[in-house]
């Protein structure tokens, strides 16, 4: 409304103003006319890689001075090599590739982190929907929010007597909290005007949440869901480390037993990469499904 009434009372000023500026361009550019000069696309390309040349040289410059034990950049290519070349080499059960070990940690992701969606998006709708129930169970929430994952995995242990559901019983348990209180949330910011037309216009109960609750809820659920997603794979690397088995987490407590910080290194930068992507994926998602930005 503001656009339009804006449009309405300047209209006239609008019309005289461009005519104008193309006068002003036919003439040539005044010192008014300039427009500063801009690099294409510089923040998204040229200066992330001066940030990364400057990491690296501030890396080599510490190996070289401070720690001559912690690999250079360098170095740590070059010993690396091997597992950049052939990252799916299977050479029996403890001695596989880079990528295998992060395909394993990323199914053990996949499905702690779906269980977290499934169970923590239906809890917050009820929370926010319900004032007797967000009462009910906020305090236990409060209370089991901020507890260290790794406090989780003995319980995890112990009740599944193996490594694997444990590992994902931890990523559930921790990655749940987010979904629950930014559902909640943006369940409690609907308009008390959205409910209001659909009570005039008579809409059922299931109309009701898939053209109202829920389209209007989804971009603080996908908020939940993008920190979730971060610390589901930021739990797995350190369950894993401490449970064995398969998984980028324990091919870096491997490595260390081995005195292999080359490839630490290397783990630890793809456990980086991997985490940017999934971070990237869950924002363009939840883009998608914003239709205050469609």
């Amino acid at each position: 409304m503001e656009k339009v009434e804006m449009e309405v009372m300047y209209g006239g000023e609008v019309e005289e103003t461009i005519p104008r500026r193309e006068e002003e361009t036919e003439e040539g550019p005044g010192p008014k006319s300039r427009r500063p000069f801009r690099l294409p696309r510089l923040d998204r390309l040229i200066l992330p890689l001066l940030v990364l040349l400057v990491a690296l040289g501030i890396w080599e410059t510490v190996h070289q001075t401070v720690a001559p034990m912690l690999p250079g950049p360098v170095q740590t290519v070059a010993k690396s090599w091997d597992l950049i070349r052939d990252p799916f080499f299977d050479r029996g059960p403890n001695n596989k590739g880079l990528g295998w070990q992060l395909l394993y940690s990323l199914r053990r992701v996949a499905v702690g982190f779906s269980l977290a969606a499934a169970v923590g998006i239906p809890i917050g709708f009820l929370i926010g929907a319900a004032p007797t129930f967000h009462r009910a169970v906020n305090p236990l929430i409060q209370i089991l929010r901020p507890i260290s994952p790794l406090a989780w995995l003995p319980i995890g242990l112990a009740t599944f007597k193996a490594a694997n559901p444990a590992a994902t019983f931890v990523i559930f348990i921790t990655a749940i909290w987010p979904i629950i209180l930014n559902t909640a949330f943006g369940v409690q910011k609907i308009p008390n005007d959205y409910i209001a037309v659909a009570r005039i216009l008579k809409l059922s109960s299931w109309r009701r949440f898939t053209k109202i609750l829920l389209p209007a809820t989804l971009p603080y659920t996908f908020t939940g869901l993008r920190i979730s997603v971060g610390i589901a794979w930021l739990v797995i690397v350190a369950a894993e480390m401490l449970t064995g088995g398969i998984g980028i987490g324990f091919f870096v407590w491997d490595e260390w037993n081995n005195l292999s910080l080359e490839h630490i290194i290397l783990a630890i930068f793809v456990i980086g990469v991997v985490g940017l992507i999934l971070d990237s994926a869950m924002g363009r998602l939840g883009r998608r499904f914003d239709y205050e930005i469609r």
